[in-house]
């Protein structure tokens, strides 16, 4: 009798063991599938908004120019109508960049919550994009000031070489269309790069989230 009375203390205790265990792996269980379904959500608007930006860039630069753009730029007083052609001109880039300033500030703010979820070492590409936005808005300003140079004097013929070399370069960062193109294949590589990051979490591939969760779901196929 007091052997069946030890057994039972011992099954009963056993149960509630294996009740807390079964608890704690349906809690562990969970929590890593609310985490992995926030990673691969943020990789899915990660990867469309750089497919977005990608778009955006090309239209940016598109060299094809539209009737009345560039006149939301504040005339200076003294500005001839040549100057102001050239100025105009030069600010299509930035009148149109405006038009999708939230596309990048949404990529912007997510740049951090990617870095915190994925890793610092795959955002790479939100530096990459960052870094030929800067160029574009430096070729703009370089000629907006080249464009606007109505009394061009160069005191040697380097130096006139000089300027039209840095002119054409700015030019070809503009505008797209130029063979090399200096920044369409820097694009396309950026967004290649965070493709297959962003595509390998909407796989659960190379995560602990689908290495743990791989074999309940062959298991469930069986």
């Amino acid at each position: 009798m007091e052997q069946l009375q030890s057994w039972a203390h011992f099954f009963q205790s056993a149960s509630v063991i294996v009740a807390a265990l079964v608890a704690i792996f349906g809690i562990d269980a969970w929590r890593r599938e609310y985490v992995g379904k926030r990673r691969m959500e943020l990789a899915e608007e990660v990867l469309a908004l750089f497919y977005q930006a990608r778009d955006v860039i090309r239209s940016i630069r598109n060299p094809v120019g539209y009737s009345g753009e560039g006149e939301t730029r504040k005339r200076g007083p003294n500005e001839s109508r040549e100057m102001k052609e050239a100025l105009d001109r030069a600010y299509v880039l930035h009148e149109r960049y405006n038009k999708h300033v939230d596309l990048f500030s949404r990529l912007h703010a997510l740049r951090y919550r990617f870095m915190a979820q994925v890793g610092k070492e795959k955002s790479r590409p939100f530096d990459d994009l960052d870094r030929i936005l800067g160029e574009l808005f430096l070729a703009a300003r370089r000629l907006a000031r080249d464009w606007s140079h109505d009394d061009r004097q160069f005191s040697s013929e380097k130096d006139r070489e000089t300027f039209y070399k840095r002119m054409r370069e700015s030019e070809a960062i503009f505008w797209a269309g130029e063979d090399p193109d200096p920044i369409e294949p820097r694009v396309d590589a950026l967004v290649a790069e965070i493709e297959q990051t962003c595509q390998a979490i909407l796989a659960s591939k190379g995560t602990l989230f689908g290495l743990i969760n791989l074999p309940l779901w062959n298991r469930s196929r069986g």
